[in-house]
C-alpha cells in the first residue's frame, strides 16, 4: 500500500503540478534543488567528498566533470550504499546468464548497461528511487489517465525490477526478451494486445513490416522507442505501418533523461535534472550533455559528461512547455566519422547525420543500411533495397559521399559493400558507427 501510495504522489506531481511558465522560472528552481542536493549528498559519497574537497557548492556549474569510465574506476566510493564493484557486477552478469532478473542487494537493484560503447555500466537503484522512477515514468509515457487499463508490452535485452516498478493495479506489464529468437514474439504478442508497445527501432522495424504484411494484428495506442537511435528511415516506416506518431523514451545507466510530448517532441526530464551542454557545433546546435540529477541518491550523478551527441531544437514546441527540446538524438560521439582532408591539416570531422543523409538522399529504394568507418579512407556498407536494384543503388551512394567529400573538402574514402544481414535481437542497432579511435580534440564549451 506504501509502494502504491509513493507511486501515486510522484505521478501526480509530475503531471499536474503546476509548471513552470519561463525557462529563467526554470532554472532558479534548479539551482535550488541542485544546491540543497550537494549539501546533504557529497558527504555521504567517499568520492565526491575527495573530488569536491573545498569547492563552494554556488559554483557547482563548473565543478570538475566525470564520466563512465570514472564511474566505474570509483564505483566503491562513488555510491552511498558502501556496495562493492565486485559484488554488483557479479550479481549482474549472473543475472544475464540465468535471465533471472529479481535478484537484489538487499532493496537495491543492479542493473548493467548494453556497453555499446565498448565500456559498461553497473548502476544501482534504491527501493525509495524505483518507486519515484516508476511514478514519472507512467506520468510522462501512458496514454491517457492512471485509472484506465493499460497493457504494456516491453522489448529489451535485460529485464529489471525497475519496470516490474511499474505493474500497480490497473497497469499489466509483459516483459519480452530479446535474446529470443524474434519470430516467437508475434502469437504472444497478440495475445496480449497491447496498449502501449515499447521496444527499440530494429524490433519496431520488424514488428511493422510483419504488420504490413498481415501477419501481425495489434492496435497499441502509443508506441514508444527506446535504446537505440531512432534513425528517420526507420521512423517513417514504422510510422506508416503503425499509423501513428512514435514517441522516444531518453533513458540509459545514467537515469531517466527525456522524453516526448504529444507533438513528439523529445524534452529532457529537467524537472528532475539539469542539462549543461557541451558544444561540438554551437552553431548547429550540436552538443554533449553534462548531467547533474538531483534525485538520485544512491549512485549520485553529478556533472557526469555524456558520450552522447544531441541536436537541439530552435523553434519552441507547441506543447508549451519550457523544459530543454531535443530535434534529434544522432548518437555517440564514437558515431563521429574522420576523413582526411583535401588539404593539408587536420583531419574533418563528420557528424552522423552528414552520412545518414548521403545515404537516404541517394536513392529512394534503399529500405536499409549500415555504414562502418573501419579507417580514415576505408568505409563498409550494407544495403537493403528494393526491387533488387541494389548495383544502381551503390552507384547512387558512391556519387552521394563524392559530393559530401568535395562540400566539406575532405578526401573522398574507399567504399566497400557488402551484404545486409541485421536481425534484431539481442545486439543493438548502430547504422553509423566508427571502428577506430578518435584522434583527440579540444570541444567546445559548456553552459
Amino acid at each position: 500500500m506504501i509502494q502504491l501510495a509513493t507511486i501515486l504522489w510522484q505521478y501526480l506531481q509530475t503531471k499536474y503540478r503546476q509548471s513552470f511558465r519561463t525557462r529563467a522560472e526554470l532554472k532558479r528552481w534548479q539551482e535550488k534543488q541542485v544546491r540543497a542536493f550537494l549539501a546533504k549528498i557529497i558527504p555521504r559519497s567517499p568520492f565526491y567528498r575527495d573530488y569536491y574537497a573545498n569547492l563552494s557548492y554556488k559554483d557547482w556549474r563548473h565543478f570538475p566533470t566525470i564520466d563512465k569510465q570514472m564511474m566505474m574506476e570509483h564505483f566503491d566510493t562513488l555510491n552511498t550504499a558502501g556496495i562493492r564493484k565486485e559484488q554488483a557486477m557479479k550479481l549482474a552478469l549472473k543475472a544475464e546468464e540465468s535471465r533471472d532478473f529479481t535478484p537484489m542487494i538487499g532493496d537495491m537493484t543492479v542493473g548493467l548497461s548494453s556497453g555499446t560503447s565498448g565500456n559498461r555500466g553497473l548502476f544501482l537503484v534504491s527501493k525509495p528511487e524505483r518507486l519515484r522512477w516508476a511514478g514519472v515514468m507512467l506520468a510522462k509515457l501512458l496514454p491517457g489517465s492512471l485509472w484506465q487499463q493499460h497493457r504494456i508490452a516491453l522489448f529489451l535485452r535485460a529485464n529489471s525490477n525497475l519496470y516490474a516498478s511499474v505493474q500497480q493495479g490497473r497497469i499489466q506489464f509483459r516483459y519480452f526478451d530479446l535474446i529470443k529468437p524474434v519470430e516467437q514474439h508475434i502469437k504472444p504478442l497478440m495475445e496480449y494486445q497491447p496498449t502501449t508497445l515499447v521496444a527499440p527501432p530494429s524490433m519496431l522495424r520488424f514488428l511493422a513490416a510483419e504488420k504490413q504484411a498481415g501477419q501481425l494484428t495489434i492496435q497499441p495506442e502509443k508506441i514508444i522507442s527506446v535504446a537505440e537511435v531512432l534513425e528517420p528511415i526507420d521512423r517513417k516506416y514504422i510510422e506508416s505501418a503503425f499509423k501513428q506518431t512514435i514517441h522516444q523514451i531518453y533513458q540509459a545507466t545514467e537515469g531517466f533523461l527525456g522524453a516526448t510530448c504529444e507533438y513528439g517532441t523529445l524534452h529532457i526530464n529537467e524537472d528532475i535534472l539539469v542539462v549543461q551542454k557541451e558544444y561540438l557545433d554551437k552553431k548547429a546546435g550540436k552538443f554533449m550533455p553534462i548531467i547533474t540529477d538531483f534525485h538520485r541518491t544512491t549512485q549520485p550523478i553529478i556533472r557526469y559528461r555524456l558520450n552522447d551527441i544531441l541536436v537541439e531544437k530552435k523553434e519552441p514546441c507547441p506543447c508549451g512547455s519550457p523544459l530543454m527540446a531535443i530535434e534529434t538524438i544522432e548518437g555517440r560521439a564514437d558515431d563521429l566519422f574522420v576523413f582526411p582532408a583535401q588539404k593539408q591539416g587536420d583531419p574533418i570531422m563528420v557528424f552522423p547525420d552528414f552520412i545518414r543523409h548521403a545515404i537516404i538522399a541517394a536513392h529512394p529504394a534503399i529500405e536499409e543500411y549500415l555504414v562502418v568507418q573501419q579507417q580514415p579512407d576505408r568505409l563498409e556498407i550494407s544495403l537493403r533495397s528494393d526491387n533488387d536494384i541494389t548495383p544502381q543503388c551503390e552507384q547512387a551512394v558512391i556519387q552521394s559521399f563524392r559530393r559530401l567529400c568535395q562540400k566539406l573538402q575532405c578526401q573522398m574514402p574507399e567504399i566497400h559493400f557488402t551484404p545486409y544481414q541485421y536481425q534484431p535481437g539481442s545486439k543493438k542497432l548502430r547504422r553509423v558507427y566508427r571502428n577506430f579511435p578518435l584522434p583527440t580534440r579540444k570541444l567546445g564549451g559548456n553552459s
